[in-house]
């Protein structure tokens, strides 16, 4: 026998040979990702046409956090019959991916009704012409925009169900349980002396583009005008803070040491300090937004009569005072806090969305 006939045969085809199958379809996965997602784009306008027929479903755009919306839809189908078909956001571009998603749709509604945990991209869509002309908004609860401290690193006199920093503790050589405390850090009393130097790298907050943080930055610069704004946002820059993707990893990231100050929102202190987090809010200030929540009923929603009831569940007492228990909100109402807060004039906040946004991408790009 030759040594010829020997050897193995080379003319096996892809299909026999794993190097040639991975480099073949691995040419075929440019196509085959859009193939997926053109697939998908088709089929699920059908899907959401055939719950459309469907009276005892109804479809909700959710931004308030799952773990909380969740067991109050569960109620809602309990005491109904009405099932509810939610889509959700995602924690790195809070709010603004489903707001999105509802201008884009506004020809051809998918949703039913829009449920929101802040109120700033609601007025935004409203504004759009997006929602029923009466009764097409309503908000219930609130919570709000806070500096969290890590209590081992920040100077704290800590009551409350925050633990909410007492003002005493801005006191120098104050102490804490009878031991001095001049080795911390003091806590800010303001946003403003969060550009201080002294606390260079040791700030974090969420990506002031999407969420309460933008919402709470583009309230500032109603409030402050625009040029004090802007060397506020420049100067916090400078002072490298740790930008992250939510706020909830802005607690974590105070709650492990690996910063000493945060921007976050109450429920998500809250939270923390469940889990056992050496943190603390410190109190209102003027310069704290309050965020109550907003339920809307689309304009051409698919199932109206099931949109009403879902709009009215969500504003009953039941439903409020069980989102206090699970920390949600702080409170029924924000008409009820006694501090003075921001006041938000949301037409004028609108009227310069685009270059305040465009400001913010500017200077906190990463």
């Amino acid at each position: 026998m030759s040594s010829d006939l020997k050897r193995p045969k080379k003319d096996r085809g892809w299909r026999g040979d794993w190097f040639a199958r991975g480099e073949v379809f691995g040419n075929l996965g440019p196509f085959v990702i859009p193939a997926i997602g053109l697939i998908v784009a088709l089929l699920l306008p059908l899907y959401f046409k055939f719950h459309k027929s469907d009276a005892s479903t109804i479809i909700v755009y959710c931004a308030q956090d799952q773990e909380f919306a969740e067991p109050i839809f569960a109620e809602f189908t309990k005491q109904t019959g009405i099932r509810v078909l939610a889509l959700w956001d995602s924690e790195a571009v809070k709010t603004v991916g489903l707001a999105n998603r509802l201008l884009a749709e506004k020809s051809h509604p998918q949703c039913d009704v829009w449920w929101s945990n802040e109120e700033f991209r609601t007025h935004q869509l409203e504004a759009k012409g997006l929602f029923r002309e009466e009764e097409g908004v309503k908000e219930f609860g609130y919570r709000s925009r806070r500096i969290v401290i890590n209590t081992n690193l920040v100077l704290s006199v800590v009551s409350g169900p925050l633990s909410v920093v007492s003002s005493q503790s801005s006191v120098a050589g104050a102490t804490d349980h009878g031991r001095l405390t001049t080795d911390l850090l003091p806590p800010p009393r303001s946003l403003s002396e969060l550009t201080n130097v002294l606390y260079r790298g040791k700030v974090a907050l969420a990506y002031p583009l999407y969420g309460t943080t933008a919402t709470h930055f583009l309230a500032l610069r109603q409030q402050w005008g625009e040029a004090r704004w802007e060397s506020w946002c420049r100067a916090l820059a400078a002072n490298k803070p740790l930008l992250v993707d939510g706020n909830s990893v802005v607690v974590k990231l105070v709650g492990r040491g690996e910063a000493a100050i945060g921007l976050t929102d109450s429920d998500d202190v809250a939270a923390g300090r469940r889990e056992g987090l050496p943190i603390a809010a410190l109190p209102y200030t003027e310069e704290t937004l309050l965020i109550p929540n907003t339920v809307a009923v689309l304009r051409a929603a698919p199932h109206p009569d099931a949109a009403q009831k879902l709009f009215e569940f969500l504003q009953s007492h039941s439903v409020t005072e069980r989102l206090i228990a699970a920390t949600a909100f702080e409170g029924a109402c924000d008409c009820d806090v006694n501090e003075r807060t921001l006041i938000p004039k949301w037409d004028a906040v609108l009227r310069d969305l685009e270059p305040a946004t465009a400001k913010l991408k500017e200077i906190f790009l990463r």
